[in-house]
């Protein structure tokens, strides 16, 4: 499997990032960023994109993936509607538009959010915004397009969010993680989680398109046992 993403070097595409290069059955793994990020592995390819919306100087490296694992995202928090909907539904767009040009038997996966409000009509700005991203997501030429909403999400193995006011929070909560997971249950995902639900989804699909927290959450752990058992075998 050929893996293509984009985020990945926030806190939850670091994480998926590293469930990629674990996976035996990715053969290949790019990244898209906007600045070199100096990873170096055998099976990583880095395509260094200043403008991540105009992709016509790099469709030659766009071609022949799987899968695109949709990780970037920004915090809705003092901006206005119309410079979020820039950053969030035009950017993402103007991607999955040119992938689904490029790469029809493609899976899209896109991290949205708990909340997301797929009739565009809500009062929540961050969630009109999602909601209508994931609903334009849906009628593109993809295989198939899955619309990952996690709520409370656990940084491992370092990760750490690029956002400072995240940051800060999460190392804040470190020490209230196990009381977390303990008040949370499949409500709360980890960064592995997600890495685990999306290679699954890529590899067998699943029974919907929109996935919460409790679906990601089963996923990656039902993934986690098919490979442990296909390891015994």
């Amino acid at each position: 499997m050929k893996v293509l993403i984009y985020g990945a070097t926030g806190m939850v595409g670091q994480g998926v990032l590293r469930e990629c290069l674990r996976a035996a059955d990715v053969e290949l793994v790019q990244i898209v960023v906007r600045r070199p990020t100096g990873i170096q592995h055998p099976r990583l390819r880095e395509t260094v994109l200043p403008d991540l919306a105009d992709s016509r100087t790099i469709e030659g490296d766009l071609t022949g993936f799987d899968a695109c694992f949709f990780c970037l995202g920004v915090s809705s928090a003092g901006m206005s509607e119309a410079d979020y909907s820039r950053v969030t539904y035009d950017l993402t767009m103007a991607v999955a538009g040119t992938l689904a040009r490029l790469n029809p038997p493609m899976t899209f996966v896109y991290v949205s959010g708990a909340g997301t409000d797929s009739s565009e009509q809500g009062r929540t700005m961050w969630a009109r915004v999602k909601g209508r991203t994931e609903n334009a997501l849906q009628r593109l030429n993809f295989r198939a397009v899955y619309l990952f909403r996690p709520g409370a999400i656990e940084p491992l193995e370092g990760i750490r969010s690029k956002t400072r006011m995240y940051d800060f929070a999460y190392r804040l909560m470190r020490p209230l993680w196990p009381l977390l997971r303990a008040v949370l249950g499949d409500r709360l995902v980890t960064t592995a989680d997600i890495g685990q639900a999306m290679l699954a989804v890529a590899r067998h699909g699943a029974p919907t398109p929109v996935l919460e927290a409790r679906d990601l959450h089963a996923i990656a752990a039902a993934e986690a046992e098919r490979t442990a058992v296909a390891g015994a075998a």
